[in-house]
């Protein structure tokens, strides 16, 4: 199994306390910290607004992110999980993730998808469209992305986007273009769109759900003549570890105890019953039990969530010297 981690970036009240002058050197240092260790890849989130709800907190943006951390890393690979299409024109984002690759010396991966949090969409002039005409953009942009990469150039007269040879130079280093990573489970238009362009995909769900999904995906790529062993199947995880169960409850304690203020009682109840819920939640036993399993059903790639990265690094020091060798 491969391995993710996230930054913070303040998206889930996760920068909380510190001050915004730090706060560039706390995500830089973690950044840094994971290049040196066990990590393959970092990754934010691509998102305006705080969730679960918005606040005046911070939210560092995404992509200024990716070519930050290609700047002061040297191994790591950088991704998104994930860019929402609607955010930012496709050749826009096609040329800019292709200076980041440069930038990086290759290292950048693109996590994509249709996007869902409808009060940043509106209160940044996107409008909300509709799930399928979302996903309609998503397929398009895909689209540019493909013939970006891989030609330099771009066009495209569809409904939502509209380009005339959008040149994209220099290409990304990495061969065949930057890899694309589509985020979401839909099984009638987002798996289908993954089994035509993906090179990995990213969705959840329980175990079972997770194998349907995966059934499905296979489904596409036969019927499109690909083979689904080109597709490494990937997961995010909330992930709390202690070296015991009652140590794991007192990390989660803190953690809900740190964002009540900001996100009021009811709200935090429902981020404690997600960590609870969590493969990634318990011991380094319990854990490496489950991920396990979910290899067995085809997971290939996790990527983990740590809620205290930023204020308390014992629980991913645990992780990375009792979880990752397990599984790797």
């Amino acid at each position: 199994m491969r391995f993710g981690t996230f930054i913070p970036q303040g998206w889930r009240h996760d920068l909380v306390g510190i001050a915004p002058t730090d706060q560039w050197r706390v995500m830089r240092e973690l950044a840094q910290r994971a290049d040196e260790g066990a990590w393959e890849s970092l990754w934010v989130y691509d998102h305006f607004h705080t969730v679960p709800v918005p606040s005046e907190q911070a939210t560092h943006e995404a992509w200024t992110l990716m070519s930050a951390f290609a700047a002061v890393t040297d191994r790591i690979r950088l991704g998104q999980m994930c860019t929402c299409m609607g955010y930012r024109s496709p050749a826009y984002l096609a040329k800019v993730a292709a200076t980041v690759d440069i930038v990086s010396g290759g290292r950048v991966e693109m996590g994509i998808g249709g996007g869902w949090y409808e009060h940043e969409w509106r209160a940044y002039g996107y409008g909300f469209p509709p799930i399928p005409e979302r996903l309609r953009m998503l397929r398009e942009g895909v689209e540019i992305f493909h013939q970006a990469w891989t030609t330099g150039t771009a066009t495209l007269d569809g409904t939502h986007y509209q380009v005339d040879g959008a040149i994209v130079r220099p290409l990304p280093l990495q061969e065949g273009g930057i890899p694309i990573w589509v985020a979401g489970a839909g099984e009638k238009v987002t798996l289908k769109i993954a089994a035509q362009y993906a090179t990995y995909t990213n969705f959840a769900g329980s175990l079972e759900e997770f194998g349907r999904k995966r059934d499905i995906l296979r489904d596409h790529c036969t019927m499109l003549g690909r083979d689904p062993g080109e597709i490494t199947l990937s997961s995010n995880f909330n992930t709390i570890v202690g070296a015991t169960e009652a140590e794991a409850r007192d990390r989660l304690d803190a953690v809900v105890a740190r964002l009540t203020p900001y996100i009021g009682e009811e709200r935090a109840k429902v981020v404690e019953h997600d960590y609870l819920s969590s493969d990634a939640f318990g011991t380094p036993e319990q854990i490496v039990e489950r991920l396990r399993a979910r290899a067995g059903a085809g997971l290939g790639y996790a990527i983990h969530y740590f809620p205290e990265h930023a204020y308390d690094r014992s629980g991913i020091e645990l992780f990375e010297h009792e979880v990752i060798p397990a599984l790797r």
